[in-house]
């Protein structure tokens, strides 16, 4: 939190009196879609994986790690059925901001508005950047941005779910690594 804006020990007490802190273990489940979100989760450890359930198969869509926020943006906004899942991909533990107490939490300090506004500003951009990357870069590209960008995911998830992530299958990011190994050695 100390990333997006200073706050001061009475501020720190009323955030502390709002959050509740939950540990999930390996592949438990966060949040599963078809739910309405009334909370947001901020990721102290660990890894979070967004993935969408299409015709029985899970697709990733983003990973999220420490100092960042998970929140199933339009059904928490809107009060609708979520379309996305969010799974632990390592033990992960989260803070977790319920929208009842959000709504006290801002009242006692207005400092949480720029908290929320900088948070949702990354998550725009950092959509942004798939969907371009999606648009404009081959797989392989996208595997090297990936690589250059978040390489400590490559040891912390399965490689099937960078594959997913990367819109690829298992095979196809098996032979991209070979062919990227391969053209270092040269």
């Amino acid at each position: 939190i100390k990333a997006y804006v200073s706050l001061n020990s009475n501020e720190i007490g009323h955030l502390e009196e709002s959050i509740e802190k939950k540990t999930y273990n390996k592949h438990d489940i966060i949040f599963t879609e078809g739910k309405i979100a009334d909370k947001i989760y901020f990721v102290e450890k660990g890894c979070v994986r967004l993935f969408y359930n299409v015709n029985g198969n899970d697709k990733t869509a983003f990973f999220y790690t420490e100092g960042q926020f998970i929140c199933a943006g339009e059904s928490y906004t809107f009060n609708i059925p979520a379309v996305e899942n969010y799974q632990a991909v390592e033990q992960t533990d989260i803070y977790v901001f319920s929208k009842s107490k959000i709504e006290i939490l801002l009242s006692k300090v207005p400092k949480m508005e720029v908290i929320a506004r900088i948070a949702t500003e990354n998550e725009l951009i950092t959509c942004q950047k798939v969907i371009a990357s999606f648009v404009t870069k081959s797989a392989e590209e996208r595997y090297l941005d990936l690589l250059n960008t978040k390489g400590e995911l490559f040891l912390r998830v399965p490689q099937q779910y960078i594959a997913s992530f990367l819109g690829v299958s298992p095979e196809t990011l098996s032979r991209i690594k070979k062919r990227i190994h391969t053209k270092r050695l040269t």
